[in-house]
């Protein structure tokens, strides 16, 4: 896996929830992931899973740890009858990997490892992906990403959350600043779309003088953000709050009156393959707002847990603040059935399926 927990990211988080599904599915379940953190912290995570997880050690030569991935890789594949990639180093690996072991070998894509800008790099993948047995996408977005390459062998699967890990006792609730309070949780990235929102705050507070938008996530642009909202005179109602933990992120769905995603495809081909923040905001009955022409339209039940917008049109936003706002009780309660319909429980199913065809 390109990436895996306790640090934050989408792709992770997937990876993480597959593997513990799996193995409660009665498959046994080895993980390669790298090492993000030298802290404790990972160490402590890892102890407490219910399958095993090799960690490619942290290494300030990059180049060392692909080697070690490789050779960790091509060692476990020998041990075990199916191979399961995800993440873009991981999709090369395994196709290559495909002339040397007569496995099954099984990619998921998620979106901008399927969407590079470089013709190269784009070429590689196409290449890799053919290579594969089955191929899951996690959104009819991504899915359509790799359309030109006529692939019969692939399934749209969605994005899963696990609603065990969150409670919905709302006996003590965060107090935050706004009316609507606005929330993206995710890396302060142009991606994830939060300069897009920020763009929309002047004309939004016309209307909602009292809007305050608050930003949960690993602050890597912020500061790029910042500017730009100084030079709009919107900087007073932005709230950077950086990473937050599991129980600190929880309070932030309860507080919050609308979830807003504004993600947009970057220069690099960057995107957003679904973005799993949007129905866990659901599962608290936190109405959403997200991106058109991307995979967030299939994490949107439009108009019911919430509305997609073109990210760039202010006057669509700030009309889809006021729908919400409005009826707000009956996007509330939708919301949540749309959320409880994306539970690992059921995605699993879906996976073993495809696994055991």
């Amino acid at each position: 896996m390109s990436e895996f927990p306790p640090l934050p990211g989408g792709i992770g988080n997937h990876a993480y929830n597959l593997a513990k599904q799996l193995q409660n599915n009665n498959f046994e379940v080895t993980v390669i992931a790298d090492q993000r953190d030298i802290s404790e912290e990972e160490r402590n995570f890892d102890t407490d899973l219910n399958f095993k997880v090799f960690r490619v050690q942290l290494k300030k030569l990059r180049v060392l740890m692909y080697f070690k991935r490789i050779l960790f890789f091509f060692n476990l594949i020998r041990k075990n009858d199916l191979v399961i990639v995800s993440g873009k180093f991981p999709l090369w690996l395994g196709a290559i990997a495909t002339f040397f072991f007569r496995k099954r070998f099984l990619a998921i894509i998620h979106g901008s490892e399927v969407n590079f800008t470089d013709s190269v790099l784009n070429k590689s993948i196409n290449f890799s992906l053919k290579r594969y047995h089955k191929i899951i996408a996690v959104s009819h977005y991504t899915k359509q990403l790799v359309s030109h390459l006529n692939l019969k062998n692939i399934t749209v699967i969605p994005n899963g959350f696990d609603n065990s890990k969150w409670s919905l006792n709302f006996d003590k609730v965060l107090r935050l600043e706004g009316n609507p309070s606005l929330l993206t949780v995710g890396n302060v990235t142009d991606r994830k779309g939060q300069l897009n929102v920020i763009k929309h705050l002047s004309e939004l507070k016309k209307q909602f003088p009292d809007a305050h938008y608050h930003c949960v996530g690993f602050p890597t642009q912020k500061e790029d953000f910042l500017a730009i909202a100084t030079v709009l005179a919107v900087e007073d109602s932005i709230t950077f709050h950086g990473r937050a933990t599991h129980g600190e992120l929880e309070q932030f769905y309860k507080a919050s009156d609308i979830f807003v995603m504004l993600s947009s495809e970057t220069k690099t081909g960057d995107v957003e393959g679904f973005g799993i923040a949007l129905i866990e905001a659901n599962y608290f009955g936190l109405p959403t707002i997200g991106a058109l022409g991307c995979g967030i339209e299939d994490a949107i039940d439009n108009y019911k847990s919430g509305i997609l917008v073109n990210h760039s049109v202010s006057e669509a936003f700030i009309s889809a603040v006021k729908e919400i706002r409005q009826n707000t009780q009956t996007f509330s309660e939708m919301s949540k059935q749309w959320a409880l319909k994306h539970t690992w429980e059921q995605i699993i199913v879906k996976y073993i399926k495809v696994i055991e065809s």
